[in-house]
């Protein structure tokens, strides 16, 4: 085959591997919210060798006096991506870091922000749930993001505690921090701006994806606490999973999937349906969500659980 031939038949393959190659997603993507307020919106998926366990959304703020980031990452190479994402926008360190709750993406992350002289807030109930679930997250993440991830992963917690409110100020900017009670885990908190009308939720919210009811959630403190979050009403609403959206959609994804789940199983469980029997519980009308075959029995089974004991 000649030269020319050759040359050709490789500018055609490489042609045709480029689109695939642009259309590749990154595993974290940076949405502004407004001016000076970012999501970082990770996978719908399961934790992953690829996303580092990011597979949730994080918040970013600006001030003049550094970079306030909601979330730190599901590992240290995890929180270092996060940090490569916050650059590309601010030449400011973080000086604080803002933990939402217990589970593992929430915090994981904080030692390599520690390293670089931020603090650390979370909400006492969150760091009670850290310490409480550590060992169990990091043999989770081996078995799914991998032990160099996990070797390279220090467990830090927060410096800073509050018990149900704590106002911070900084570079001009207003972060009230809310613990209203158990939602996906005992320690969760949402975070608001008021002068920028903007609510962190952490996973008090799921959009786009079905939400995970566990062992160490609690349903029906979830819909206080959802309740409690919405009468702020926020503009924008940045959730802990799927991108920044706002209340009706928050509403339709988080909130009624709960209410419909809790009422389905007690009218099952009021027709004298048992636990063994628990998939015949229909939730097709929330089959558009991603995840819903894999999560969507889980949850069925930990709803019916709780409600026993109501």
């Amino acid at each position: 085959m000649s030269i020319i031939k050759t040359s050709a038949l490789l500018l055609v393959a490489m042609l045709v591997l480029a689109p695939a190659q642009s259309q590749a997603e990154p595993k974290l993507a940076l949405q502004q919210v407004t001016e000076d307020v970012y999501a970082i919106v990770g996978e719908l998926g399961n934790r992953s060798k690829d996303n580092l366990g990011n597979n949730a959304t994080f918040g970013l703020v600006v001030t003049r006096e550094g970079a306030v980031l909601i979330d730190s990452g599901g590992t240290h190479p995890g929180a270092r991506e996060i940090d490569l994402l916050i650059k590309s926008v601010t030449d400011k360190p973080v000086v604080r870091v803002i933990n939402t709750g217990g589970q593992d993406h929430r915090w994981l992350g904080n030692g390599y922000f520690r390293n670089q002289g931020a603090q650390i807030i979370a909400s006492e109930a969150a760091v009670i749930d850290q310490k409480a679930r550590t060992q169990d997250q990091l043999i989770l993440l081996g078995n799914l993001v991998g032990e160099k991830a996990v070797k390279a992963t220090d467990p830090v917690y927060a410096d800073k505690t509050f018990t149900d409110f704590y106002k911070l100020e900084l570079g001009g900017t207003i972060f009230e921090l809310h613990h209203s009670g158990q939602a996906h885990t005992p320690g969760d908190s949402y975070v608001w701006l008021p002068q920028k009308q903007v609510m962190f939720t952490g996973d008090i919210v799921y959009i786009e994806r079905m939400l995970g009811v566990g062992s160490q959630s609690n349903s029906k403190s979830w819909l206080e606490v959802f309740q409690t979050m919405a009468t702020y009403k926020p503009r924008y609403l940045v959730p802990g999973h799927g991108h920044l959206t706002d209340l009706s959609r928050a509403t339709k994804d988080t909130y009624d999937y709960l209410v419909f789940l809790r009422k389905s199983i007690a009218d099952f469980m009021d027709s004298g349906g048992d636990i063994s029997a628990i998939g015949n519980v229909d939730q097709a009308k929330f089959n558009h969500l991603q995840n819903f075959e894999e999560i969507a029995g889980r949850n069925a089974q930990q709803v019916f659980t709780e409600m026993e004991w109501e």
